[in-house]
């Protein structure tokens, strides 16, 4: 009963902190949009605090290791649980890169519209039109998060990166402006959980899950780590510097969770 009682107070006050973040967003983009055009200059900050404060709500520990880069280009990292979004979202202010299918996801699609996620699809055909967005985004300033393993995992292991996400950052435009900063995102479950606490994959209801997280009584903590960033022209091709940013993140993870 405790649990359902808990549940239900740390998901009204979550409810009402990202819909009070939406309302301020709205209303910063109305602002944004027509003086500044794909510049954000504050609605980002917003998106930071609602992520910290989930945290807080939480009561699970957020811990940093490293620094986030202040160079433009775009982030990676390994993928595990919904709260990967939060999770490195409150240290540092960066930009989603979603499949398409989310845009239409109720609810979730239009918030994630509205932080500036970018969504892309598998056709090739769209390859132009995306690298395209890519580098205005980037171009722009805009962190951009990819999470190259494709799917999310049980949190104890890291997959094999696809390299064609990389494939854009060897655009003539990108190649020597931007670098990749690879980031290590690792959950430790509550005391006496399964390791696998955190993790959300494969066929797992997001309703379920959402729900076993905000009744626990003591969370457990995330540990995000930054690693040494590079620029790309360092590299000769997409699958060297996917290789190399895997390498970085598994490395980064704890060696029993560092199997593919």
């Amino acid at each position: 009963m405790a649990g359902v009682v808990r549940a239900g107070w740390r998901g009204a006050l979550i409810f009402l902190v990202i819909f009070g973040g939406v309302i301020v967003s709205v209303g910063l983009r109305l602002i944004e949009r027509p003086f500044y055009g794909l510049h954000r200059p504050w609605s980002p900050y917003v998106t930071q605090w609602v992520s910290a404060t989930v945290f807080r709500v939480l009561g699970m520990r957020h811990e940093v290791v490293g620094a986030p880069m202040r160079a433009a280009g775009a982030v990676v990292a390994n993928h595990s649980s919904w709260l990967d979004i939060f999770a490195l979202n409150a240290r540092k202010r960066v930009y989603f890169v979603s499949k398409s299918e989310v845009a239409k996801w109720p609810g979730i699609g239009g918030l994630a519209k509205l932080v500036g996620t970018v969504f892309i699809t598998r056709d090739p055909k769209e390859a132009k039109a995306q690298t395209e967005i890519f580098e205005a985004r980037l171009l722009a300033g805009h962190k951009l998060l990819f999470f190259p393993e494709g799917s999310s995992t049980d949190g104890m292991r890291v997959l094999p990166f696809k390299s064609t996400l990389f494939q854009a950052f060897f655009s003539k435009k990108l190649q020597r402006e931007i670098h990749i900063q690879p980031v290590s995102v690792i959950y430790e479950a509550p005391n006496g959980g399964d390791p696998r606490f955190y993790g959300w994959w494969g066929d797992m209801e997001f309703g379920e899950h959402l729900l076993r997280v905000l009744a626990v009584r003591r969370n457990g903590k995330v540990r995000v780590v930054y690693h040494p960033f590079v620029k790309v022209d360092e590299f000769e091709s997409r699958k060297a510097l996917a290789a190399w940013a895997e390498d970085q993140v598994r490395a980064g993870m704890p060696e029993d969770r560092r199997g593919r």
